[in-house]
């Protein structure tokens, strides 16, 4: 697929083990020309783990996007309405979770 000139929506949720996977794949994205609107869950948002500080990649993302992330409720219901983006990702995302939204 190509993703030149596409407004990716990029949601990390709470598995924060990917992070550090994930990050990179949005890097990925911009240099094919995407723009990566990032969105973070509260708990993705808001709580540091053993994995990293959550300042720590909320700068990162921040920084490699050029936009604020989106993280809550009131600021990302307007993304469906709106249609702010072409494309989303959730990442991870369960396979039960793909299966459930698939049916």
């Amino acid at each position: 697929m190509e993703v030149k000139d596409k407004t990716i929506g990029f949601a990390l949720t709470g598995s924060f083990c990917t992070f550090k996977k994930t990050i990179p794949k949005m890097k990925e994205l911009i240099k094919k020309g995407a723009k990566i609107l990032p969105i973070m869950s509260y708990n993705s948002y808001s709580l540091d783990t053993k994995f990293g500080k959550a300042t720590e990649f909320i700068e990162e993302i921040e920084n490699i996007t050029g936009e604020k992330i989106i993280h809550t409720i009131q600021d990302a219901e307007p993304i469906g309405p709106k249609k702010l983006t072409d494309i989303m990702v959730i990442a991870p995302c369960s396979r039960k979770y793909h299966i459930k939204t698939c049916l």
